[in-house]
């Protein structure tokens, strides 16, 4: 958030963190195949920076293990995150942070989809619409000052 700034939710509600998840010996193993699964996604997004506070998204529970879907086989990966406020001017930014997360983690046969939970923002289908063209989100990535916000978003901070 740059200084002077009003925040849009000063006082947002705090989430327990989940614990981290227990790897089994067969999911270390590099000889293995284990289908990715909804839960290793959520790994990936959980630790996602929120832009406007020094949380991360599922402190806030806008990402929430539930809310993503996995089908392996198929390569397709949704993920549907709730703002914390329904007029969150920073709703295509996170979108944006959590699917350039999935697109720089992913194999490329992953088809990604991510959109807001139904029904909790008042631009959902304008946001959803943005998140889902290729052409919008080549071109938002091509800004290096959005993008610099975007690395900042999914940079690692100490807990």
């Amino acid at each position: 958030m740059s200084g002077g700034t009003r925040l849009e939710n000063a006082n947002p509600v705090i989430f327990q963190r989940s614990g981290e998840r227990l790897l089994t010996a067969s999911e270390e193993d590099e000889d293995v195949h284990d289908p990715i699964d909804d839960r290793e996604i959520f790994d990936l997004i959980r630790s996602i920076n929120d832009p406007e506070h020094p949380l991360s998204l599922e402190e806030l529970n806008v990402v929430e293990q539930v809310r993503v879907k996995v089908n392996d086989a198929e390569s397709t990966v949704s993920v549907e995150f709730t703002p914390t406020i329904p007029h969150c001017s920073m709703a295509t930014l996170i979108g944006l942070s959590i699917k350039v997360k999935l697109l720089r983690s992913l194999p490329d046969r992953f088809k990604i989809d991510v959109c807001i939970t139904p029904g909790t923002h008042t631009s959902e289908v304008a946001v959803n619409k943005q998140l889902a063209d290729k052409e919008r989100v080549a071109a938002a990535l091509e800004n290096s000052s959005l993008l610099e916000v975007v690395n900042q978003c999914l940079s690692t901070r100490s807990i």
